[in-house]
């Protein structure tokens, strides 16, 4: 799976996620601070991450700020991405499951290595819910963005 990733920090767990998804066999893409060159603002470099889900160049993306917070906002506003700010395992399943959520916003402050381990075995093994209320709230957020932003 191509997967696009932000920091705007250059944190030691920041290179272990991207190092721990290419070791899972996925083929990263770089923003921020993580790339030489490239603008680590969260707002921008979260903006970028989400695009590239949006825009179909990467099927998900890991937004990272220092709580997470900026990155699932700026994620957030780009149509057709849902981010979920996940700070454990069972919120990362969650999201997957019932929120069919495309973008994992992580916090740099608080997410360890093997934490950071655990919420990635969660998010990947989730699969989208079929349960028609769970399809029916996904395709309310897709109405959202198609009402709100055009």
């Amino acid at each position: 799976m191509r997967i696009s990733v932000s920091s705007d920090m250059d944190e030691p767990v920041a290179r272990f996620l991207v190092g721990e998804l290419r070791g899972r066999g996925h083929e990263v893409v770089t923003h921020g601070a993580l790339r030489a060159g490239d603008d680590p603002r969260w707002a921008v470099c979260s903006e970028a991450a989400a695009r590239d889900v949006a825009e179909g160049r990467a099927e998900q993306a890991v937004v990272c700020c220092w709580t997470g917070t900026g990155a699932s906002i700026a994620a957030n506003k780009v149509p057709g991405v849902r981010a979920a700010l996940c700070t454990d395992a069972g919120t990362a399943d969650g999201a997957r499951r019932w929120n069919d959520a495309n973008a994992l916003a992580l916090s740099l402050r608080l997410t360890s290595q093997p934490l950071l381990k655990e919420i990635l075995d969660a998010w990947f093994a989730a699969e989208p819910s079929a349960d028609p209320e769970d399809r029916d709230n996904v395709a309310r957020i897709e109405h959202l963005d198609r009402d709100v932003r055009g």
